[in-house]
């Protein structure tokens, strides 16, 4: 019988493949429905459970770089305007997919669209538009469950769209044309259910604050860590390849004259300005939400600026999704304008954040009220 046939039948087999921090009388694949944390604050916070991930590859097509990696299979929560909407793990779930892409020279994120194809051994298990989503442990990336039956070699075909976000500086001019990465990758039930799961202390879930990112983008400032109290067991199978991590400049780092820092929804903000002729003539103001403590990028947002001086607004303007080598990805404007001390500077938040969540995730960025500065 296999190790999936027996946790499924729920045959007891101590804690080989569900690692370290669970009670040896759990026999029940803990992963598959791990609780949901109760009276969560409308911002980020220690989820129950955390898992460990690996990845199968990376490949490298024209100017993009592509990873593909895998967990347990989790439910996760998307996101229509502001309503979400639970996506449960099936029965047949044996894994969970995940991409991350970038720029091959800079290392830059690139949020864009993947659609994703897997076949071998006869069986085509998934085909479909994978979810942008935002992970605690994995940032933003794009993902899904999927249900393979049998064990063998498999290809991951990842169709990547143009990106649609202004680039800027060494990012100007490209990723204008569709890529196509393929990634074979051999799957095993017992690589799946040998990797770690901990649930993490009762007294910590719910607590506001993330869990560090995953040991794949090297060591993150910022985070919690492991809250489970035990090693980060992540790895790294892409062939020496590291992704680079999905996050923005800290405020005290960021280029330019900050103007201000915010939060709003449980999201923390920089407002910043720029002078250079990457962004054209004029000042650039750039607005950059993040997540509060791991700094993961918000993209999928709508936003606008509002400047307004001695109670006339003399700015009123929506912001373009802009990705720079140096600001990373961004909202942002370019005007003939220089803010002033007494401006005050307002950024509307039109729509949130439209990736779906996982855990820690799924109550924040939600309820958005505008991010109010004045500058000094």
């Amino acid at each position: 019988m296999h190790r999936r046939e027996l946790l499924r039948a729920g045959v007891a087999i101590g804690t080989v493949g569900l690692a370290g921090c669970l009670d040896a009388l759990e026999t029940q694949s803990a992963w598959r429905d791990p609780p949901i944390v109760e009276n969560r604050p409308d911002a980020p916070y220690v989820p129950a459970s955390t898992e460990e991930m690996r990845t199968y590859g990376v490949a490298e097509v024209g100017d993009y770089a592509v990873s593909l990696s895998y967990t347990f299979p989790h439910r996760f929560w998307t996101i229509t305007g502001r309503e979400t909407n639970r996506v449960e793990v099936r029965d047949e779930d044996t894994l969970h997919l995940m991409a991350s892409v970038w720029d091959a020279e800079t290392g830059t994120v690139l949020p864009t669209d993947v659609r994703m194809t897997v076949e071998g051994n006869g069986a085509a298990p998934y085909g479909g538009q994978l979810w942008p989503m935002l992970a605690q442990r994995m940032g933003f990336h794009y993902g899904d469950n999927l249900a393979i039956d049998e064990d063998g070699t498999y290809a991951a075909t990842l169709r990547i769209t143009p990106v649609s976000a202004r680039r800027t500086g060494d990012l100007a001019g490209r990723f204008e044309e569709p890529a196509t990465a393929e990634i074979e990758f051999e799957y095993a039930s017992d690589d799946v259910y040998d990797l770690e799961f901990s649930m993490i202390d009762e007294e910590r879930r719910g607590e506001p604050g993330e869990l560090g990112l995953m040991d794949h983008f090297g060591h993150a400032e910022g985070g919690h860590g492991n809250p489970g109290g035990h090693a980060d067991q992540d790895h790294d199978a892409g062939g020496g390849h590291q992704m680079p991590a999905p996050t923005c400049p800290a405020a005290e780092e960021f280029p330019g004259e900050v103007v201000g820092t915010g939060e709003s929804g449980g999201a923390a903000f920089v407002v910043a300005t720029l002078e250079d002729e990457r962004f054209g003539e004029g000042v650039h103001l750039a607005v950059s939400p993040r997540t509060p403590e791991n700094r993961t990028m918000l993209p999928l947002m709508s936003l606008s600026a509002t400047v307004e001086r001695d109670g006339e607004a003399i700015l009123e303007k929506p912001l373009e999704s802009t990705l720079d080598p140096e600001l990373g990805f961004h909202y942002g404007t370019t005007e003939a304008l220089t803010l002033r001390s007494g401006d005050d500077v307002t950024i509307g938040i039109d729509s949130v954040p439209q990736a779906a969540r996982h855990d820690g995730y799924e109550t924040a960025f939600m309820e958005m009220p505008p991010v109010k500065l004045t500058v000094e």
